[in-house]
């Protein structure tokens, strides 16, 4: 993609200063710019890298002073953050258009698709599939039976979605994502064996959520797994049938929520937590990486950390009290001495 410093501008609502018709065809860290490059400047301890920066374009804030001449063009916009991400968000959206059907692929007759989109090679379309307008479906997606799939919706590489499951409009699913795996369900035996408990559920995931790469999301023994609107999930993350996670909510990668918990709205949990099942967490809640959640967050709007989880406030306590036992110990023995000597 080719683009001047004057399209860039008019698309931002910004104004150029310099060359008007300088052309990009890449994006870069301003530090890192190289000639054909677009970049922009909004944290003031880079500023210095717009004196000598390869870029050709850089996107900077209306309010920048500038100390001495720059050789490159500039584009002032009210905010160049966030004027740089809808430039993201547009390349994005040209690298990634796809449209048609590649060969190799298997739709069976009784699916529905709606127009527009796209379906990868090698993918497999099973029966009664109802598949919105404008949905991306990359190469070796495997769409299981009576799945709907909203308008909008990506698919990437490999990614999985078994039987029954409903997933919303305007959805990013990443590669080797797996959607309605069985649930993790047995009933131990006299004999020391365990009987596999049928997960005759499905799971919903609700519009404008995004899931990372490598996650799982189980299906329900009974109802639904859901995930709601505008949810967040990073990579490599298991959750567990019967959960239910809220609107808004945010998780990070190596997070692992065990079956029947609800995690409320707008809830932060960081890499690596660790959630129990058959509790609640409450909105708001934000918990600090390697945390281990082992009953329910009641208290909305609270920050919690530590295995178990206690208030952030009492975890920082804590750790200071940890760094200091050596030298308690120490004193401890040392006046143990002194009273046995008396």
């Amino acid at each position: 993609m080719q683009i001047t410093a004057q399209q860039i501008a008019t698309f931002l609502e910004g104004k150029v200063e310099g060359n008007p018709d300088e052309v990009v065809s890449q994006l870069s860290k301003i530090e890192e710019g190289a000639h054909g490059s677009l970049s922009f400047l909004s944290n003031p301890k880079y500023e210095h890298y717009i004196y000598d920066t390869d870029a050709s374009i850089v996107i900077v804030n209306d309010s920048l002073m500038l100390y001495k001449p720059v050789k490159t063009t500039l584009i002032r916009v009210k905010n160049s953050y966030t004027a740089f991400t809808e430039v993201l968000k547009l390349y994005n959206s040209l690298r990634l258009e796809r449209s048609g059907r590649d060969e190799s692929i298997f739709v069976h007759d009784t699916a529905v698709i709606g127009e527009g989109g796209y379906i990868g090679g090698f993918s497999y379309i099973d029966k009664q599939v109802k598949i919105g307008k404008n949905v991306k479906i990359y190469p070796r997606v495997y769409i299981g039976e009576n799945v709907t799939i909203g308008d909008n919706t990506t698919l990437f590489p490999g990614v999985t979605v078994y039987y029954d499951c409903i997933i919303g409009k305007n959805v990013i699913i990443h590669s080797g994502t797996v959607i309605g795996s069985d649930g993790f369900g047995f009933a131990p035996k006299e004999d020391g064996t365990y009987d596999k408990i049928p997960q005759i559920g499905n799971v919903i995931i609700e519009d404008n959520v995004e899931v990372g790469a490598n996650t799982v999301i189980d299906r329900a023994t009974l109802g639904s797994t859901v995930i709601h609107e505008g949810a967040k999930l990073d990579n490599l993350i298991q959750i567990a049938h019967n959960v239910e996670i809220g609107k808004n909510t945010v998780v990070a990668a190596q997070t692992g929520i065990s079956g029947s918990t609800k995690v409320g709205e707008y809830v932060v949990l960081g890499g690596q937590v660790g959630v129990v099942g058959h509790i609640t967490i409450a909105n708001g809640s934000q918990v600090q990486a390697q945390s281990g959640i082992n009953k329910s967050i009641k208290d909305a709007n609270k920050k919690w950390g530590g295995s178990p989880s206690t208030p952030y406030s009492s975890q920082l306590r804590s750790q200071v009290l940890y760094s200091k036992l050596p030298e308690l110990e120490k004193r401890i023995a040392e006046l143990e001495k002194q009273l046995k000597n008396k």
